[in-house]
């Protein structure tokens, strides 16, 4: 059964009365989607019925884990997932880890010998944040409920406030909260005598040993139906995400050959340039799919704001959150319970937009040592002339001789003007500027691949699609009381997708061309000819418009101006550039701050220190 929420204390002493407290109350604000509560010496925990405790070792799952071992797997059909996981934990110990898939957060106690272990599976689809202090492991789905059940008085880390204007979310390992970790994408938490340990059990492996072409583009279609097919739990009603792209297209058109009633649910926007429901229509006609549709309005955005902020654990700036908010909350009301997400696609096939451009800068490494010399002291000159071509010669070089992944943030909003234009002193002086380009380079070089493309896939696994998209879909659809499901991050599908060459997956400057190729007989026209934009929000043109979006973004932004985060000039200035230049640009960074001042409000004003 699935689970919503894991939350646990395990320490030295006995649970006291205020954090039972709590944990309850952690767990009605879940609502229908929390559990049972159980305690014990020392330890609580918040789950639903894959809470087990047998001979002293408790075992709490959140999510769909499945267990390759036959055996191990065997157990889990007779008596549930949790127990499966005991029994593989009595055998293996942490190697457990090597046989387990799927999506969970999961939570070992052994009680008996001092030891926990915490881990989230492969993509990290379901977070585990943790805090360890004075013997006591405190750990939880929530960042900020382990920060209420911690003794330790957890203010902000200013870093990670940083962190979240640099990246618009908080990134794995660090949480919002001072002391208090969470674990990044297939790691594990260790406890032993006192000493804890995190650790990576597995990586992508990254190989061109497809085999042919053509046998693989047969093999990818099959491996994807076995993928959706996995996802569409009998127990449940199905539904689906549908942006009439490749991967929403993908999903639905396999759960409708497995299912006769799994409806799609689409998002639209009365913008130009924002509203992509023709290409759901036509996704939804091609595969025969019922498609329920609903515009999101600009009051609807006023009314979710401040349920994002009280809903999130942590600052997160990702405006997407509100349609994927109101569509499942509108395959709720049609009886739905899980809907599958199209998510990890991009990530595993390449599909986003910079995988190409920055591709085009690694061509100029073949330029021999004298001109790339010549061009890098004419460059400055060239890229401030008149004429567009030489103009466009300069910029290429400026670009390319910086190294990834470096490159990738010189498109980043928050390093467009100098730090000490934008922070105030105090801020400044708090925080390391260079600590999230030195976590980007270090993830960056952790697979064993020499392929710029793989390394740039790897990169996004867990800075794109875990901390961000992931975070994004899960929290903002259990807001609306729905499951999700992603089949696209399956583990087969996973390590299919490593396995191709990367010159297959983006052939010329066509992005998917495998996946593209692979599934032209089976996708609509219309998607494989789409360009990829998702459920994108078009705050900034509503921000101009709409006068209570204007009120509560310059009511957020004058709170925030005065909690000596930021300069007020750079408040000031960015503001004018949304109303005098590029508003949708500009609306992304007005968004970041609102977020941050609209979560610090909903969560009791907590001190940054």
């Amino acid at each position: 059964m699935k689970t919503f929420g894991i939350c646990g204390l395990l320490g030295s002493q006995a649970i006291s009365e205020e954090s039972a407290q709590r944990i309850h109350k952690w767990r009605e604000s879940f609502g229908t989607q929390g559990g049972t509560a159980e305690a014990a010496t020392g330890m609580a925990c918040a789950a639903s019925d894959d809470l087990l405790k047998r001979d002293e070792i408790i075992v709490a799952v959140d999510g769909y884990p499945a267990l390759q071992d036959p055996q191990l797997s065997a157990v889990a059909d007779r008596s549930g997932v949790a127990a499966g996981i005991l029994e593989g934990y009595r055998r293996y110990g942490i190697k457990l880890l090597d046989k387990v898939t799927g999506e969970f957060a999961l939570a070992i106690l052994d009680c008996g010998a001092g030891v926990a272990i915490l881990a989230v599976d492969r993509l990290g689809t379901h977070p585990m944040a943790y805090s360890f202090a004075n013997d006591s492991l405190v750990f939880g789905s929530r960042a900020d409920v382990v920060a209420e059940l911690s003794a330790k008085d957890h203010s902000l880390s200013a870093q990670s406030i940083f962190n979240y204007l640099y990246f618009h979310v908080i990134p794995s390992p660090d949480t919002a909260f001072t002391g208090i970790r969470k674990l990044e994408p297939a790691h594990y938490l260790h406890m032993q005598a006192g000493t804890v340990t995190e650790a990576c059990y597995w990586q992508p492996q990254y190989a061109s040993n497809a085999g042919s072409k053509a046998e693989r583009e047969v093999a990818l279609k099959s491996v994807l139906s076995t993928a959706v097919a996995r996802s569409v739990d009998p127990a449940h009603a199905c539904g689906t995400f549908l942006s009439g792209g490749l991967d929403s297209s993908t999903v639905t058109g396999l759960a409708a050959s497995v299912s006769q009633d799994c409806p799609a649910f689409a998002i639209g926007f009365s913008a130009e340039g924002y509203d992509e429901m023709s290409f759901a229509r036509a996704s939804a006609k091609h595969f025969g799919v019922t498609l329920n549709e609903h515009y999101v309005t600009p009051q609807e955005v006023v009314d979710a704001i401040p349920l994002m902020a009280e809903g999130f654990d942590e600052p997160f700036g990702n405006a997407s959150a509100v349609p994927t908010y109101y569509c499942a909350k509108m395959a709720k009301s049609h009886g739905v319970s899980r809907l599958l997400a199209g998510d990890g696609g991009d990530e595993i096939f390449a599909g986003n937009d910079r995988y190409a451009t920055q591709l085009l800068f690694e061509h100029y490494a073949k330029v021999p040592g004298i001109g790339r010399a010549l061009l890098e002291r004419l460059a400055p000159s060239l890229s401030r002339m008149s004429v567009t071509p030489i103009r466009k010669v300069g910029r290429y070089v400026e670009q390319a001789v910086i190294p990834l992944p470096d490159r990738l943030e010189t498109y980043n909003l928050l390093t467009q003007a100098p730090l000490a234009e934008t922070l105030s002193p105090d801020f400044l002086a708090a925080i390391d500027a260079d600590a999230p380009l030195a976590q980007r380079r270090e993830t960056y070089h952790r697979p064993a691949t020499s392929s710029t493309l793989n390394r740039m896939l790897y990169l996004d696994l867990k800075f794109t699609l875990a901390d961000n998209d992931l975070r994004k879909v899960g929290r903002a659809s259990a807001l609306a009381g729905m499951d999700v499901s992603y089949p696209l991050l399956d583990a087969e599908v996973v390590e299919f997708a490593a396995k191709l060459p990367p010159e297959w997956l983006i052939r010329r400057g066509e992005l998917r061309s495998f996946y593209r190729n692979a599934l032209a007989d089976f996708l609509a026209p219309e998607t494989l000819s789409k360009s990829k934009h998702g459920f994108g929000l078009p705050f900034g043109l509503w921000l101009k418009e709409y006068k209570p979006l204007q009120e509560i973004a310059q009511d957020s932004l004058r709170s925030l101006r005065d909690r000596g985060l930021l300069q007020p000039a750079y408040v000031d200035r960015l503001t004018a550039a949304h109303k005098e230049q590029h508003a949708a640009y500009y609306g992304v960074m007005i968004w970041i701050l609102m977020m941050l001042e609209q979560w610090l409000t909903a969560h009791g004003n907590p001190s940054v220190g």
